[in-house]
């Protein structure tokens, strides 16, 4: 259980349903609102518009309308009027003048009320009271009144009252100089609509929910199951597997440029294993050489019963040679092992490249001398940079001694210092065998040499170069060469120069 809880199939799931749950609630609150302000809203629209409707009808024969608890006046026996109709009540009363004729358009007022009602909801409730108070009209109440008091003229009220069985009511009124019009609706039924989209979504949201939570349970398996395959992929790549690649056929998209990311890293990892395994071969042979001349020449002085002081000193001389051979292979190794782990190198000093050049053209004069080369000294600038002297110093050692280790007698090697736009240029040029074009981005590998027949007759290793460019990267610098096969090769390491505000 706690295992699918930390699952990433299991929180996207419990998010998507966080979230869809959240949205659902939300949706439905400010639903449930919005409708809730919308019906009530319709209704008080209604209400008055009703109200408006009534007094439309009522007001052209509003005048007519007999008061109900209207009384007519006894005739006065002095008036004088022979008409019986002449019965004048106070100014405050309606004319009773052709009596007939208004109790006719008198119920025709209200017959067209009545019909009118019909046409309205049976929850509707109609109320007309004269300015008495009297009741003239009702509709949909029973025997139950409305009575509310506070009744503006001319102007359609709107509000919320109580019957008598305490359920709340929406009452629009109005009054004018003749009569009282009072249109209600029961809010119950608004509730009752209200209830009833309460309970859809009461039986909704949680169907919606569960609908969502297997939904996102299917979705986050569907979408997470190509990373499943890509793990089964990258735990079936062994150190022995690493020519295995992670197939992906999608697009262009985050899975994609993972699988991409994985092969890169495989790739790099299937190099720097093959650069170790190669390494590893290479230094292992390069040891055992002479290791094994050492052994040999001492069993054979050994197994030798009568022996001259000259031999044991020509066996000795031969162990003391491969002695300091396998010490310079385990230098270099060292040197290139710290270079891999990152070891930081000695703290950056100034380093004025002129007298540092002119002391190793001196020194190499005498390994020149020896094979008939003339080194010649063509170009030296004022240069100075920050580095380290030492391995500045063995970076262009190890190139001036490769150059002439490479040149036949006879031959020539040049160095030339130049100060160019911000860089010093050291060149050593010399006219040796040369490197082939196919083998030119390889002269910086480890233990690579171009003439691997005569490398361990010039006491070569094929580190020098590695280590070279080690030393170069880390000044900042680069080291390139340029070489032709019989005519000879030209190394040139590029240095950035000290800022003039920096120098001392």
């Amino acid at each position: 259980m706690n295992r699918l809880r930390r699952s990433i199939r299991f929180k996207l799931t419990l998010y998507y349903s966080l979230i869809v749950g959240g949205t659902l609630l939300v949706f439905a609150a400010g639903s449930y609102v919005a409708i809730e302000q919308n019906l009530l809203s319709s209704l008080d629209r209604s209400l008055y518009q009703e109200v408006v409707t009534l007094k439309n009808f009522i007001e052209p024969q509003a005048r007519k309308v007999r008061l109900k608890k209207q009384r007519i006046k006894p005739k006065r026996p002095d008036a004088g009027l022979s008409s019986p109709l002449r019965e004048i009540r106070r100014s405050d009363e309606v004319e009773m003048r052709n009596l007939d004729s208004a109790d006719v358009e008198f119920d025709a007022l209200w017959n067209r009320i009545y019909e009118h009602s019909l046409s309205l909801s049976k929850k509707q409730i109609i109320q007309i009271r004269d300015r008495n108070g009297d009741i003239l009209y009702k509709s949909g109440l029973g025997k139950e009144e409305i009575v509310f008091d506070d009744i503006p003229e001319d102007i359609t009220k709107l509000v919320t009252i109580w019957n008598a069985q305490g359920q709340p009511v929406r009452l629009a009124v109005s009054q004018d100089r003749f009569m009282k019009v009072y249109v209600a609706y029961p809010i119950s039924e608004v509730n009752e609509v209200l209830g009833n989209l309460f309970s859809i979504f009461l039986f909704l949201i949680p169907v919606a929910l569960v609908l969502s939570v297997g939904g996102g349970w299917f979705l986050a398996a569907r979408s997470l199951k190509p990373v499943d395959d890509i793990t089964r992929a990258a735990r079936a790549i062994t150190a022995h597997q690493l020519d295995r690649r992670i197939q992906y056929t999608g697009v262009d998209d985050e899975l994609g440029r993972l699988v991409a990311t994985f092969n890169g890293m495989i790739s790099r990892l299937q190099l720097s294993f093959g650069q170790v395994q190669q390494f590893s071969s290479d230094a292992s042979h390069e040891l055992r050489t002479p290791l094994t001349i050492l052994r040999g020449e001492l069993e054979l002085a050994l197994r030798r019963r009568k022996s001259t002081a000259e031999e044991y000193r020509a066996v000795l001389s031969s162990a003391l040679e491969e002695t300091i051979r396998m010490t310079t292979i385990v230098d270099n190794l060292l040197t290139l092992a710290k270079a891999d782990i990152g070891a930081a190198p000695a703290p950056m000093q100034d380093v004025w490249l002129r007298p540092l050049v002119q002391e190793l053209s001196e020194d190499s004069e005498m390994l020149a001398q020896r094979k008939r080369i003339a080194l010649r000294v063509t170009a030296l600038d004022d240069a100075l940079v920050s580095g380290d002297p030492v391995r500045l110093r063995q970076l262009l050692l190890n190139l001036i001694d490769n150059a002439i280790k490479y040149t036949p007698e006879g031959g020539t090697v040049e160095l030339s210092l130049t100060r160019g736009s911000g860089t010093a240029a050291v060149t050593v040029k010399d006219t040796g065998i040369g490197i082939p074009a196919e083998e030119l981005s390889k002269v910086f590998d480890r233990f690579y040499r171009v003439d691997k027949a005569r490398s361990r007759e010039m006491g070569g290793s094929g580190l020098g170069l590695s280590i070279a460019k080690w030393i170069a990267d880390i000044h900042n610098g680069t080291l390139t060469v340029q070489s032709a096969v019989n005519v000879g090769s030209t190394f040139t390491v590029t240095l950035p120069l000290k800022p003039p505000s920096s120098a001392v």
